[in-house]
């Protein structure tokens, strides 16, 4: 088991209703004046909006409104934000929504008090946030564990640039989870967050060479096969309260680390992902990542069998062949891909209906390595000509 320090800050408000005292939530922490940030218009259509604005009304808490926020979320929209909240001297800021609208809240907290750095460069690796505008959230989807993480992604639109970086400034002080909130998500959001929760743990549980990590194993193990059985239960009936429950809390412990706690932590999925929907933004990422997964998993099983069949017989009830640990690896591999497509994720990247073509992996490949500069580390290391391969794998 390697070194480890967990920590995480963020408060979370659990339950039934939780979202309806919002407005006394902020009031307690002395916060007077805010920017309430969210996407499209289902928060509006919803009456969620309006709920939230009532309560900080009630509560004597000014606001500004900031919507907008796209799928993949685009550094303008967070630079138009960074802006707002200097030009109205804003204390907070609390997104209303998924990973999305959380990740551009984030960007612009960090944005906001280091007024002497281009944002961007944090993304870049050129700079780290000292210090970052207090922020929380009212979560609506399942999916990317942003309402605890430290994560932050966002794209830079003009170049097709999707990057994210890790900072405590991006532990948000609340997270408000009601998971009532996600009844309206539809089948096939809630298929891709269903995916998300499952490859935050997969990348974490397959990311290395890291050994002797018996009880963040089972943790892990006991999350993914509670997700599954969640994801199944809301597929079919999407206001059952306990599987939107466990989607929300597992969404929330698949990304805060507990469940690589002592592991490697290296994502090579994700950033292998991260080129495709900075290159195409339609695409969801939950779907791009169900449809890269299971060809980079058969890329590389065979460089860690043992690891693969671990998963594929604890997760998977596969039987274990000792003489053969590559075949129970694929057989694993076999019955990711088969829930996948249970829940109607696309499993290769023509299904993503996105316009991806061959040449497309070349350019991919050459962003995810910095031009044949960077490898990917992992399980087996990656370089550019082993990304062409996989992208070619999943098409």
């Amino acid at each position: 088991m390697n070194n480890f320090e967990y920590c995480v800050p963020t408060r979370v408000i659990f339950g039934r209703d939780t979202h309806k005292n919002i407005g006394e939530l902020i009031a307690g922490y002395g916060f007077k004046k805010i920017l309430v940030h969210f996407g499209g218009g289902s928060v509006k259509e919803s009456g969620l909006l309006d709920q939230v604005e009532d309560s900080l009304k009630s509560h004597g808490i000014e606001y500004v409104l900031l919507g907008g926020v796209r799928p993949n979320p685009g550094l303008g929209l967070a630079m138009e934000g960074i802006n707002l909240c200097r030009k109205e001297n804003v204390q907070f800021i609390l997104a209303v929504g998924g990973g999305s609208v959380i990740d551009s809240a984030k960007c612009m907290a960090d944005g906001v008090l280091n007024p002497d750095i281009d944002p961007w460069d944090f993304f870049m690796k050129k700079a780290v946030p000292g210090k970052a505008l207090p922020h929380g959230n009212i979560l609506t989807l399942s999916a990317s564990g942003s309402e605890t993480s430290l994560s932050c992604v966002i794209t830079k639109e003009e170049e097709g640039l999707k990057r994210g970086f890790n900072s405590p400034t991006h532990r948000p002080l609340f997270a408000v989870l009601n998971p009532e909130l996600t009844f309206t998500v539809n089948k096939f959001q809630t298929g891709c967050g269903t995916v998300d929760i499952m490859m935050h743990t997969l990348e974490r549980y397959l990311g290395g060479a890291t050994k002797d990590t018996p009880l963040t194993d089972r943790i892990a193990e006991g999350l993914l096969t509670s997700v599954m059985e969640a994801g199944e239960k809301a597929d079919k009936n999407p206001v059952d309260y306990e599987a939107r429950a466990t989607l929300m809390w597992a969404g929330s412990l698949s990304h805060d680390g507990l469940t690589g706690l002592g592991r490697d932590y290296l994502m090579q999925v994700h950033q292998l992902e991260h080129e495709l929907s900075g290159l195409y933004p339609k695409i969801a990422h939950g779907a791009g990542l169900s449809a890269l997964f299971c060809s980079w998993a058969r890329y590389v099983c065979k460089d860690a069998p043992m690891r693969f069949a671990q998963l594929a017989v604890r997760v998977f009830n596969q039987e274990m062949d000792f003489e053969n640990p590559v075949y129970t690896a694929r057989k694993g591999i076999d019955r990711l891909e088969a829930y996948f497509k249970s829940l109607d994720m696309p499993v290769s990247l023509r299904e993503l209906n996105a316009g991806i073509t061959q040449e497309d992996f070349l350019l991919m490949a050459d962003k995810c390595s910095s031009n044949g500069e960077k490898t990917l580390t992992g399980i087996r290391e990656l370089g550019r000509e082993d990304m062409i391969e996989i992208y070619r794998m999943a098409f």
